[in-house]
């Protein structure tokens, strides 16, 4: 038997808890049904008996708490909600307990912002993890040991899981399920649920926010000028005149502050902008690639689907209803 601890956190997303909760309790159904013994046995572990979240529009009722002795084979640890350091603040005292299970064997496993907290016990410095794509440059502010996976679903690395943002964790629930039992019970799992199982990028997800919470004000002038002038063919040493920075600093000072080098950023603020067009024109991909300063067929394809894990015509057709008529 394997014992299951579902975290369930002050801020945190009640799916986030109670799907896990339903997978594993679902694959144990699936195991009966075939003859064979339950293998999970799953609990809800916080700080007190009962847990309200949502502003007390919901409460969950934990099996154990803190106090109680407990012995994980697998933690999970949900999705935070709302600002980022005041649930990291209100969850403080599951920081030692989570290190605690690790160090007692315990694999641990974080759901999309759920990395938060993890990453708080230390336990993630020096690692890949995943979180969603729109909480990248904050995690990474936060937490600078820890290494963030751009757009990837599931990180593994030591015993620690961590998953891609929102609905992606089920691909990491699916992803241990197949570890505790084996791929027949997974692919059951996956289409019961649903869900594509081998699904293992986020990237098509993700929409491009430049990071500008930094005080480099030449950057910001950059950047500024990169996304309102997404058609022309910009080169480094225009923009490092611009801003009366030598190219060499200028270059140094964009990645620091951005997380980017400044072609990876301008490559990135185009293809947001073709994504765009894709979404909401009907122009053909010619049309839109001309648009963005692209002059390269075969160039603009493999950047875009380097940066969104589709094609332009997949991404066409997997977001424009008029497009795919």
């Amino acid at each position: 038997m394997k014992n299951i601890s579902i975290l369930v956190p002050e801020h945190s997303v009640m799916q986030a808890i109670v799907d896990p909760r339903y997978l594993f309790t679902t694959v144990n159904q699936f195991l009966i049904a075939a003859g064979k013994e339950p293998l999970f046995n799953v609990q809800l572990v916080g700080f007190k008996k009962e847990v309200q979240l949502s502003d007390g529009q919901f409460s969950i009722h934990t099996d154990k708490q803190l106090k109680d002795d407990t012995i994980a084979d697998l933690v999970f640890v949900p999705a935070l909600f709302g600002d980022i350091s005041t649930a990291l603040n209100a969850n403080k005292e599951l920081i030692p307990w989570i290190t605690d299970q690790y160090c007692k064997g315990a694999e641990v496993a974080s759901l999309c912002v759920g990395a938060f907290l993890l990453a708080s016990t230390g336990l993630l410095n020096g690692k890949k993890c995943s979180t969603h794509w729109g909480f990248t440059n904050e995690f990474r502010e936060m937490f600078p040991d820890v290494e963030v996976v751009d757009g990837s679903i599931i990180t593994e690395e030591s015993g620690l899981y961590s998953s891609g943002g929102a609905n992606s964790y089920w691909n990491l629930l699916l992803h241990l399920v197949e570890k505790y039992t084996d791929r027949e019970t997974a692919i059951l799992a996956s289409k019961y649920f649903a869900i594509d199982i081998d699904r293992d990028s986020q990237s098509a997800f993700a929409m491009f926010k430049g990071q500008k919470d930094h005080n480099d004000d030449a950057i910001k002038i950059a950047q500024d000028y990169i996304e309102n002038n997404v058609e022309e063919k910009i080169s480094v040493d225009v923009l490092a005149d611009k801003v009366a920075v030598g190219r060499r600093s200028f270059e140094r000072r964009f990645k620091k502050a951005t997380n980017n080098t400044v072609l990876e950023y301008m490559q990135r603020v185009k293809i947001e902008s073709a994504k765009r067009s894709f979404e909401t024109s009907r122009k053909n991909i010619n049309e839109v690639m001309y648009d963005i300063g692209y002059t390269d067929t075969k160039s603009f394809r493999t950047i875009f689907k380097k940066i969104t894990g589709l094609t332009p015509i997949e991404y066409r057709n997997k977001y424009n209803k008029m497009a795919s008529v």
